[in-house]
């Protein structure tokens, strides 16, 4: 992928794919890489939408001369100035000299801020437009999805939105960078769920708030900063974000859990079975010892029903599984059936914690909570079973 690629006759993807960092904002796997997504267009004026984080930028730029023809480049348009979508930004005004940049004012007051830059900017307000020859600007100003300054740029004549973070996804894409191209287009789906949960999740009422805002436009291309540029049905992206953004979920369960011992497992073995027996749809389990939060956090924002458990470990949550509840509670997911089960050794503790946590979360948390001393007896099996059979009720309802 040396050259740009054309989205139309005017509009070109000029990004580049990342195979190189390992963790995403240092937080999130990334066995795919991710893509960097910047778009350049080409009419009286040309203008580049987004830019690319500091890697491979001889690449990037090398990408935009090769098509630009000697052309000087008349703007540079930031929807969202974080670092990996800014960091080639001095390399940018190195090479292409007199180049404005264009955001809103607190995307100048970061741009300052990150890299001590002043001069040729061009600050926009929402609904403001940009007329670069054929091609329209218009500028719509999204706050915290993610970061206050977040924006979206729609182009009027080709029907694009630009749409920044939003709609965006872990993994590179380098076998194509349509949604119409992808031999496998649920692994990229997935991994857009992973990217909004973890990157955007918390947001949801915000993001809710920006599809509102874009609901009337006539939109027959989402370009968005990372994954898949959806060409072909832009508007099952949409329907995605707007799902997950609800708080909807599929039919399902997600059990996580942890065991020191085996002694919680066999506890889930249990409820996992009398689910299982109930035909209640998908069922999810981790060990939240051997699967990363991201993957977890994913499955329980998919599927109805969660499930927590762990051994109390020195009078509290096991660790990994107090990172994990952390976690959910700072995403803050709403809509969720709940179930609860652990085990002590000499003082309990664990079982309190999730359910304090589920209380916080205002989660719907079902009878029995299950809180074993050190291995199960059959009666305590016995309330498992039923755990499972009335979360199966539940979900049937």
């Amino acid at each position: 992928m040396n050259a740009g690629i054309p989205l139309n006759d005017q509009i070109y993807w000029v990004g580049v794919n990342d195979r190189q960092t390992a963790l995403f904002e240092e937080l999130w796997p990334i066995p795919d890489g991710i893509a960097y997504n910047s778009y350049l267009i080409l009419d009286d004026q040309v203008a580049i939408v987004d830019g690319v984080k500091d890697i491979s930028i001889d690449r990037y730029i090398g990408r935009i001369r090769s098509l630009l023809g000697g052309r000087p480049v008349s703007y540079l348009v930031i929807n969202h100035i974080e670092p990996d979508h800014s960091g080639a930004i001095r390399a940018l005004c190195e090479a292409f000299p007199g180049m404005k940049i264009v955001g809103n004012k607190k995307t100048m007051d970061l741009l300052e801020a990150f890299y001590g830059i002043r001069e040729n900017l061009q600050t926009v307000n929402d609904g403001d437009t940009l007329e670069l020859g054929k091609c329209r600007l218009q500028f719509h100003i999204t706050p915290m999805v993610h970061w206050p300054e977040t924006m979206m740029t729609y182009e009027s004549s080709h029907k694009i939105l630009f749409s920044g973070d939003v709609f965006g996804g872990f993994s590179a894409i380098e076998e194509g960078i349509f949604d119409d191209e992808s031999g496998d287009i649920r692994r990229h789906e997935d991994e857009m769920l992973r990217y909004f949960v973890n990157v955007i999740g918390k947001y949801s009422v915000m993001v809710q708030k920006a599809l509102a805002k874009i609901r009337h436009l006539d939109i027959r291309m989402l370009a968005s900063t990372h994954g898949l540029v959806w060409r072909s049905r832009p508007d099952r992206a949409i329907e995605l974000y707007d799902r997950w953004s609800r708080y909807e979920a599929e039919q399902g369960a997600v059990i996580v859990y942890a065991s020191m011992y085996g002694n919680t497992e066999k506890i889930m073995e249990t409820i996992a079975n009398s689910l299982a027996d109930a035909r209640v749809g998908i069922i999810k389990v981790h060990n939240v010892s051997r699967v990363h939060a991201s993957y977890i956090l994913s499955d329980i924002w998919r599927y109805r029903a969660v499930i927590l458990g762990s051994p109390t470990y020195n009078t509290g949550l096991f660790p990994l599984m107090d990172h994990l509840v952390r976690l959910l509670e700072n995403k803050m997911l709403r809509n969720r059936i709940a179930g609860l089960f652990g085990s002590y050794g000499w003082s309990g503790g664990a079982v309190k914690e999730m359910t304090g946590f589920v209380s916080r979360m205002e989660w719907d948390l079902t009878d029995p909570v299950i809180e074993v001393k050190c291995s199960a007896t059959d009666e305590d099996l016995n309330k498992c079973s039923l755990l499972g059979s009335n979360i199966a009720q539940r979900l049937r309802e």
